[in-house]
């Protein structure tokens, strides 16, 4: 086997490989004396029939099994002889194939750069820390105890009034005539909770027990449902009866009927989980932060194949906004050129945290991967058995789940070597700062 380089220009590599004819000869020969130790035809004992029947039957598809092998080989052979990291599967093609002659074929690939030694103790980086407020823990606990609040049926009886739960029966009518849908028994409705079309509820308050209502709204222009959107609507409702809610104390007793136990637990676990809701918000700006001074401070050259692939997949994601009528961009070709070069920052920054992870022997556990698979299927309450099947059963669904958790286990590993100093700022001064991050633009990758 003849393997020449043909070109090397930038990360593409070409190659000529021409695998002489009697290898491939010898290798279907190889072949056929194995088979013909087992196989079995109309007139012959089994391992008795002469190869040169079985070359005549089965010459031409052990032939193609030998071209297959001799290609993967030749390929293999380029590759690994001079070191090659392929970014992506090589193209194959066959200039000459013809029986009894020598087989020739190119080679076409991609490789991935060679990033070098990379430092990242001058990279300088800002951590948000945002302290929890009584007032916000005292906010939550009160929506607690709110969503524990008891009913009772007035007495006595009075007409309904705002914050009163009311068991209503209503049927809708536009133009006169009952719409799909617009019709419900023995519905639960708080009056004041904004749930129900503007105006519905309001018009309900002052209504009396068995006194029958006609509710007169507009559905919104923007209305979910376009056969209703903009259209006047009566709904006749007759309550069939008024409650009222008796406010849950702030005690112990609150705490213990949503499985803690006491106050001070369930006012330390809600502290804590808004912490973490803080933590993950700064988390993710000190991680923009972090992609943006990589890309800013690393320019090196990316596959071209691996940039069209991760473009395609964004522009993909483009048309069927189009399609689901968003407004976008009226200049498609400014958008291409946009949606491109953040392809290009997406490979790059990729390929450079693959680069960082490998060189420093960062990998997910079978653990870590395990519980990302259980966080996924506690998504679908019911058919968690089924999840956990499917992603035991597919290694492509399984890289899904592996590839954002290594990327954050390199961030992690970089932000340890990088000079991060922590801000103390107000909740919501770092929730103005993280929707500044998330409008700004992600920089456009140049070479």
């Amino acid at each position: 086997m003849q393997v020449t380089e043909l070109s090397a220009e930038g990360l593409k590599r070409q190659f000529k490989i021409v695998v002489p004819a009697g290898d491939l000869s010898a290798k279907v020969d190889e072949r056929l004396v194995e088979l013909s130790r087992t196989a079995q035809m109309p007139g012959f004992r089994r391992g008795k029939v002469p190869v040169g029947l079985l070359k005549k039957q089965y010459g031409q598809a052990l032939y193609g099994e030998a071209l297959e092998q001799a290609v993967n080989q030749g390929t293999t052979k380029a590759i690994e002889d001079r070191g090659l990291r392929p970014a992506l599967q090589p193209k194959v093609d066959l200039k000459e194939l013809a029986e009894g002659k020598d087989v020739e074929f190119e080679v076409a690939l991609e490789v991935l750069p060679e990033i070098g030694k990379l430092d990242f103790s001058d990279i300088e980086l800002e951590r948000l820390k945002a302290e929890v407020p009584e007032a916000e823990i005292d906010e939550t606990v009160q929506r607690i105890a709110k969503a524990n609040r008891e009913q009772k049926p007035v007495d006595p009886p009075r007409p309904a009034q705002k914050g009163d739960a009311i068991k209503i029966d209503f049927v809708g009518f536009v133009d006169g005539t009952e719409f799909p849908g617009g019709k419900a028994e023995d519905y639960v409705l708080e009056l004041g909770s904004g749930s129900f079309i503007p105006g519905f509820e309001d018009q309900l308050v002052g209504a009396e027990v068995g006194k029958p209502v006609d509710v007169k709204v507009t559905f919104p222009s923007d209305y979910g449902n376009k056969d209703l959107a903009g259209k006047d609507a009566v709904f006749k409702c007759t309550v069939k009866e008024i409650r009222e809610f008796v406010e849950a104390p702030i005690d112990d007793e609150l705490a213990k009927k949503n499985n803690f136990e006491s106050l001070e637990a369930m006012r330390k676990a809600v502290g804590d989980r808004i912490g973490q809701d803080y933590a993950q918000v700064s988390r993710s700006m000190i991680k923009r932060q972090l992609l943006d001074k990589l890309a800013e401070t690393h320019k090196f050259a990316v596959p071209e194949g691996l940039v069209e692939s991760e473009f395609n997949a964004i522009w993909q994601r483009v048309e069927q906004a189009k399609k689901n009528g968003e407004k976008l961009e009226d200049d498609e070709e400014k958008m291409r050129k946009e949606y491109r070069d953040i392809a290009e920052r997406r490979v790059r920054l990729g390929l450079l945290l693959a680069d960082v992870g490998r060189s420093n022997s960062i990998d997910v556990t079978p653990e870590e991967l395990n519980q990302a698979i259980i966080r996924e299927a506690m998504r679908f309450p019911g058919q968690e058995r089924q999840v956990l099947d499917f992603y035991t059963k597919n290694a492509e669904l399984k890289e899904q789940l592996r590839a954002p958790i290594f990327e954050e286990k390199t961030v992690d590993f970089i932000l340890e070597l990088a000079k991060v100093t922590e801000k103390t700022v107000t909740p919501q001064e770092l929730a103005k700062a993280a929707r500044e991050t998330e409008e700004k633009p992600a920089p456009a990758a140049t070479n």
